[in-house]
């Protein structure tokens, strides 16, 4: 088959996988331009997207045509250096007709392709995953916002994205009009106008990345994502529909209605009263009270995730056990 045995076809293969991952790394730069704009709006996209099925056909389709822009890669690049055999120990420098990035194509896939793998791994993984898997977590799966403060305090976590982010640019500034020419649409006249475009469109691409990384880390660092009221409110809408499987109908409506602040003094309050020996002695025939129970423990675990940096300096892990907190003097006595 010419689409694979053919340098033409193999060229072909990679340009339209290329415009494909070109399209949707600038989707992402823009849904992630509205985390900084209107961060509950983000989170409502990472509702819509979730484990949807659309979301999941797409997620599959895009892992699909990454996986085949990677073996073609490396299939020309095979093909290219067999072609050129001892001549390229020859030459000690490159033409200056040909760009840096164009001879180091691979290498920069392979930095990108490894930053890829640190972004899956603190977000794909802890969001669409874990609801494909069904797994019960302290912070709800499409709490995008949280995962962005969990990311972003990381100290590593931006200086891995500004290298990531500058071999993106390097490979995409190639990459937006080497697949023109790929095609045929490789005339004198047009091909220094694609670069001219490329340049500037990857250019304000990876910029709005690097802005919007300097902006999380900034307010990750100031538990924004943790603190913000308005998030708070919606962090609580995400996880009281929740609770209707083990407390009904009636608990989710008295939830919804209230605050945010009334709702975390309830579930705090409902779990202390599960704990009380009298509760477990009177619940013990009860088969679901221990899943009631640690299900609510799960929910007040997140409540003290967000509020702990109301008072602590220091961000709380879920699942790390926390010191009591002391009681303070009351002026008033």
């Amino acid at each position: 088959m010419w689409l694979s045995n053919s340098s033409v076809g193999r060229k072909f293969i990679m340009a339209i996988t290329g415009a494909v991952l070109v399209l949707f790394v600038t989707f992402h730069c823009l849904m992630n331009a509205v985390a900084i704009i209107w961060p509950v709006a983000y989170n409502s996209v990472c509702m819509f997207l979730g484990a949807n099925w659309y979301a999941l056909a797409a997620s599959a389709g895009l892992a699909a045509f990454i996986v085949v822009h990677i073996i073609y890669a490396v299939m020309l690049t095979v093909q290219n250096r067999k072609a050129r055999g001892s001549e390229r120990y020859a030459i000690s420098h490159r033409p200056k007709s040909v760009e840096w990035s164009s001879q180091n194509m691979l290498v920069l896939g392979i930095v990108i392709l490894a930053f890829l793998v640190v972004h899956l791994i603190q977000f794909w993984a802890k969001m669409q995953l874990v609801e494909i898997l069904g797994e019960e977590t302290a912070i709800p799966a499409t709490a995008g916002t949280l995962f962005l403060q969990e990311a972003f305090s990381t100290p590593w976590t931006l200086v891995v994205y500004l290298i990531g982010f500058i071999a993106l640019w390097f490979h995409l500034n190639h990459g937006f009009w080497s697949m023109f020419q790929s095609v045929g649409w490789d005339s004198t006249v047009w091909i220094p106008r694609l670069k001219c475009i490329g340049a500037w469109w990857v250019s304000i691409v990876i910029a709005l990345f690097i802005a919007e990384a300097v902006v999380f880390t900034v307010r990750a660092n100031q538990d924004f994502y943790k603190t913000n009221a308005e998030l708070r409110e919606q962090y609580k809408d995400m996880i009281v529909p929740e609770f209707e499987k083990d407390f009904g109908p009636g608990a989710v409506q008295a939830l919804s209605q209230a605050p945010y602040e009334q709702v975390s003094q309830m579930v705090k309050g409902q779990l202390q009263q599960m704990q009380n020996p009298q509760a477990q002695a009177y619940f013990a025939n009860e088969p679901n009270f221990p899943q009631m129970v640690e299900f609510l423990e799960k929910k007040v675990e997140f409540f003290d995730y967000l509020e702990s940096a109301d008072a602590v300096d220091t961000p709380v892990m879920p699942g790390v056990p926390q010191p009591a907190a002391q009681a303070q003097p009351n002026d008033n006595n």
